[in-house]
């Protein structure tokens, strides 16, 4: 990796905009003299003023009040242009500190990305650390997102595999786990700024994160976190070892995408998160592993199980509350693994497992209640494995009945009122 990438542009309401001294100087006139204006006129009508007594002779007194006077608005006038000249030098001075904090910056940027390209492990560490600090230094959020982009971009690169323990490859083992060292690196110190409440120190929270395709085989902490603006995206990653939480996450703005991930080993939770407002897309493959949605709540946005494939592993609703907005699990698959929605609550939004297929597996909505809001499993397909609705409460599922028919294949359960509500 090199240095050839520059820092973005700094947005237009950054750059230095002065008016020329003519005009700044006439509009400041112009303010002032309205301004006394305004004054004079309250104060007459303050005072009940009536009329000016024409008959008063000119005396000592009143001419040398009248000399006074003429004093303190050449005064007042010096006193404006020093105070445009002031503010346009403050301006100015402003301007270089920025410029010259961005020109500092790019040079410790360029160090660091310099470091991401040597052959050295432990350079690579501390150009991902200087990246990290530059990130949280930048004068202005264009730079910090460049430095995120970068460390996103050195995830995204090919790496060789593991060759394995053979001490015939052991140099090589050696030195693709110091690599594993730096990507995981990069992914802790992604989830510890992306932790942090927005606007506060060293939080990246709504700048864009781009983990397209990335393989996440380490941990990754994203627990309590807010996504609520930006751009984010998991789209084609693969999560296939450590453990990757968002417990407690808040997805209530922007766009955030699983579209294409594979869950395939590990552990990833996103127990007691909340999806209240945004558009999550989860059309992954989860095919080993573990996935927590546990206690999770559904109240807003839309989030897309869609063509998503449930082959094995565990995926868990348990306790979820689906309570607004849409989810949607349509032409979603179930062929493997265990899927779990018991004790599930619908009680809002529109939740649709329209065109799903269930052809094998074990997946349980058992102590689910069904109370209200429109749950869909019209065309749904039931060929093979367990799909258990026992001590279900509340009315059947739309297209429910009629998928599995009065007879349901060996393997479907559901409550005895519902079956006969079939055509």
């Amino acid at each position: 990796m090199t240095a050839n990438r520059k820092p973005r542009s700094l947005p237009n309401e950054q750059k230095l905009r002065l008016w020329g001294v003519g005009w700044a100087l006439a509009l400041a006139f112009a303010g002032a003299v309205l301004a006394a204006g305004g004054t004079l006129y309250g104060l007459v009508v303050l005072l009940d003023f009536q009329k000016i007594d024409t008959s008063a002779k000119l005396d000592a007194k009143t001419l040398f009040d009248l000399v006074k006077l003429s004093f303190g608005v050449v005064a007042g006038a010096g006193a404006l242009v020093a105070l445009v000249v002031a503010y346009r030098r403050q301006r100015v001075d402003e301007a270089g500190a920025h410029r010259e904090a961005t020109r500092l910056h790019t040079e410790r940027f360029s160090q660091a990305v310099d470091k991401l390209g040597l052959d050295s492990p432990a350079v690579r560490l501390g150009g991902v650390h200087a990246l990290a600090g530059l990130a949280d230094d930048a004068p202005d959020d264009s730079l910090r997102q460049t430095c995120i982009d970068v460390l996103c971009a050195y995830l995204q690169l090919p790496f060789t595999p593991d060759p394995g323990t053979d001490p015939a490859h052991q140099e090589e083992h050696h030195r693709y786990l110091a690599f594993r060292k730096v990507r995981h690196t990069i992914l802790r110190l992604i989830g510890d700024h992306y932790r942090r409440p927005k606007g506060t120190h060293r939080s990246w929270q709504g700048c864009d994160l781009d983990l397209t395709g990335v393989t996440i085989d380490g941990d990754m902490d994203f627990a309590g976190a807010t996504f609520s603006g930006g751009t984010t995206s998991f789209a084609g990653a693969t999560f296939s070892g450590g453990d990757v939480s968002f417990a407690g996450a808040t997805f209530s703005g922007g766009t955030t995408s699983f579209a294409g991930a594979t869950f395939s080993g590990g552990e990833v939770s996103f127990d007691n998160a909340t999806f209240s407002g945004s558009t999550v897309y989860f059309g992954a493959t989860f095919s080993g592993g573990t996935v927590y949605f546990a206690g999770a709540t559904f109240s807003g946005g839309t989030v897309y199980f869609d063509v998503a494939m449930f082959s094995r592993g565990n995926v868990s609703f348990a306790d979820a509350t689906f309570s607004g907005g849409d989810v949607y699990f349509r032409s979603a698959m179930f062929s493997g693994g265990d899927v779990y929605f018991r004790s599930a609550m619908f009680s809002g939004g529109d939740v649709s497992f329209a065109d799903a297929t269930f052809s094998g597996g074990d997946v349980s909505f058992n102590n689910a209640t069904f109370s209200d809001g429109d749950v869909s499993f019209a065309d749904a397909t039931f060929s093979a494995g367990t799909v258990s609705f026992d001590d279900a409460t509340g009315s059947a599922p739309q297209g429910l009945p009629a998928a599995v028919g009065t007879h349901p294949p060996s393997g479907i359960t559901l409550p005895s009122a519902w079956l006969l509500s079939a055509p």
